[in-house]
């Protein structure tokens, strides 16, 4: 399944079912599951790890150097799991010796000119609209989805089951559970319909939006919300991971609704 007009280096590590579709250069410390699809002009470099039944489009390059003056040619690694989709022309770059890898987890879905730098790690069921810029050292939890053209700047964190509107950039970490849109970015309430789809009821939902309520909509600072939750809100899993998310949030989480407070 290998395209003869493919340049395949004969030291990768190629799993069972393979398509490898012409002008695609696939280097040799390369190790590609079962069942992955890979379409022309793909360039696949040194350090890649790509899971099972994955679809990689058209003029990807997967695993170059990261764009980052501290890298010093250390051997790293780009990471993608099972299931994963990379349409036109996403770009992903390897690790530094700060983290070692950059890694996306299962069942995501990247979309067209998107770009993740280097020591990044998106979790599992992560959509990235067309055309978004990652940058390096970026945290993304499962299931979040970012609209197109929107931007993280470095060292940012996203929640899992975040929505972050088309057109975003993202100076501030970013709370599970929650929308974010706006210019400045900023709280838009809580992700009801994606917290639907993927299952939870609608008393969670509703503990969830009670708990964000009195973070962003109280009239208090978020250290002064953030131990009212503690102390008069029951302890939950959901709750326990807000609360841990902000307090290990060292730039701060976005903006409140309509309060125009950090």
């Amino acid at each position: 399944m290998i395209h003869q007009l493919a340049a395949v280096d004969k030291r990768a590590k190629i799993g069972k079912s393979v398509t490898v579709e012409p002008f695609t250069t696939i280097a040799g410390d390369v190790e590609i599951g079962e069942g992955t699809w890979i379409g022309s002009n793909v360039t696949i470099m040194d350090g890649a790890r790509i899971g099972n039944n994955c679809r990689i489009f058209p003029g990807t390059v997967i695993s170059a150097i990261p764009q980052d003056l501290k890298f010093d040619g250390e051997v790293t690694q780009v990471i993608i799991g099972d299931r994963t989709t990379l349409r036109e022309c996403v770009t992903i770059n390897r690790g530094t010796k700060a983290l070692g890898f950059t890694k996306i987890g299962n069942d995501c879905l990247i979309m067209a000119t998107s770009h993740v730098a280097h020591d990044c790690v998106l979790g599992n069921g992560v959509i990235i609209a067309n055309g978004c810029g990652i940058a390096g050292h970026v945290e993304i939890g499962d299931f979040v989805v970012m609209g197109g053209l929107s931007a993280i700047q470095q060292f940012g964190k996203i929640g899992k089951h975040a929505m972050i509107s088309g057109g975003s950039l993202i100076r501030k970490d970013v709370p599970p559970y929650v929308k974010v849109g706006r210019d400045p970015i900023s709280y838009a309430g809580i992700n009801s319909v994606g917290l639907r789809r993927r299952g939870f009821s609608n008393d969670k939902i509703f503990e969830i939006q009670k708990i964000y309520r009195a973070i962003f909509q109280m009239k208090m600072n978020v250290s002064q919300a953030s131990s009212y939750v503690e102390k008069e809100m029951l302890p939950t899993a959901e709750r326990d991971e807000i609360l841990e998310f902000i307090k290990n949030s060292p730039s701060g989480i976005v903006k409140g609704y309509g309060t125009g407070r950090e």
